[in-house]
């Protein structure tokens, strides 16, 4: 069975973006290509514990196991040798992206705090967006008793877009909620 989205897209988002921007062709349709979530774990240099944690919560969060990332170089006055662990990233493509993408859009984002809408100019120019979450406890598959530290995250929605406009426009009509 296909993602929710997954289907959004192929039968309203596609003809709509196609429409609008004047498309001749279907393949010049914007899409999502990846979605990539990245959590940093700085506190991993004194407690390895910190760091599976943090990969467990990845795991629950994102569906799929998230891999390591270790420190390319030391660093003296944080303790840091490198090839030390120090953060954990997870790439979704396909089907799990479009399930991550609307438990975001839909569970986890009207669970933030005081939220007021995703800053509409965190573009990078070709038709990415990346955003940050203060704390994983907005998404539900993470019990409030059971983590030992608030950790935030960075999330980047990769698309096939050229323009920040046209990326805009295909996040728009997934339903993120731009502020401006």
């Amino acid at each position: 069975m296909a993602a929710r989205l997954k289907e959004h897209y192929e039968t309203v988002v596609k003809p709509k973006l196609k429409k609008e921007q004047g498309y001749t062709n279907d393949l010049q349709v914007p899409r999502l290509e990846k979605i990539v979530i990245n959590m940093g774990v700085g506190e991993a240099v004194g407690d390895s514990k910190k760091l599976t944690a943090a990969v467990s919560e990845l795991t629950l969060i994102a569906g799929q196991k998230p891999v390591t990332n270790r420190a390319k170089k030391s660093i003296a006055g944080f303790k840091l040798r490198e090839g030390m662990a120090i953060g954990t990233k997870v790439t979704l493509r396909r089907d799990r992206m479009y399930e991550f993408l609307d438990r975001l859009v839909n569970i986890a984002l009207p669970r933030v705090r005081d939220f007021r809408g995703l800053n509409g100019k965190s573009f990078d120019g070709r038709g990415n967006y990346a955003m940050g979450l203060k704390e994983q406890i907005v998404f539900p598959e993470i019990e409030y008793d059971k983590i030992e530290d608030v950790r935030g995250m960075d999330i980047i929605i990769c698309t096939t877009a050229k323009t920040d406009a046209e990326a805009k426009a295909l996040l728009a009509e997934f339903e993120l909620p731009f502020r401006n």
